[in-house]
């Protein structure tokens, strides 16, 4: 689950909530200092930023990952040991000189997207009085997308729940994923009987004499 993404990406970074995610900033970091922004606000003044020197945060400049051990820069690279939700956004990294000018630069923004990864995959049945079956998936994690299989055959249904014919009979397959995991189960099904149980009751015969 640990992911890996670079600045000059053009897709979104996904990242696991709980696992380590590197960004690459910068392969030669020779002669620069580098300011990681996080764009909250339209006013970039007042948004977060950790600053960087000799490939080492300034633990004094940086009130966008204070207090946070977990993170390090090493060789141009920003390591998270443990991405929380608050990583979410969008990242921007400007470059410096050795006398403090700001320099051009290619890098785009990233944005980071965290995602809590899939957890166990449970998957139960019910027969309705009528026969039908519907199997039923249910997962922890964020941005699930569900597909569903049948003796290895696809299903065309991408919900959590499905509707199976009375008869069905074989092994179904519940797989979720979402951008940083996936799991899936396996159960063997059979048949519904169509059968109602209902309540026998004595019937009434009046009180005894």
């Amino acid at each position: 689950l640990d992911r890996f993404c670079r600045f000059d990406q053009s897709d979104p970074c996904y990242a696991a909530l709980g696992h380590k995610l590197s960004v690459l900033m910068l392969l030669d970091t020779s002669g620069y200092d580098m300011k990681i922004q996080k764009r909250n606000n339209y006013n970039t003044g007042t948004d977060p930023v950790c600053r960087i020197k000799n490939d080492r945060i300034k633990k004094n400049e940086c009130d966008l990952y204070s207090n946070r051990p977990e993170v390090t820069v090493i060789n141009g690279t920003l390591i998270i040991n443990r991405v929380i939700r608050a990583d979410s956004g969008n990242y921007t990294v400007s470059l410096y000189c050795s006398d403090g000018t700001e320099t051009s630069t290619d890098l785009e923004d990233l944005k980071v997207n965290g995602e809590a990864p899939i957890g166990s995959v449970e998957v139960s049945i019910i027969c309705s009085s009528s026969g039908v079956m519907r199997a039923s998936c249910s997962s922890d994690g964020d941005q699930l997308l569900y597909s569903w299989t049948l003796n290895g055959d696809s299903l065309m249904d991408g919900n959590s729940s499905i509707d199976l014919d009375e008869g069905t009979d074989g092994n179904i397959t519940c797989s979720v994923k979402n951008h940083v995991s996936h799991g899936q189960t396996t159960i063997n099904v059979k048949p519904c009987t169509g059968e109602l149980l209902l309540h026998e009751c004595s019937p009434y015969t009046g009180a005894s004499q």
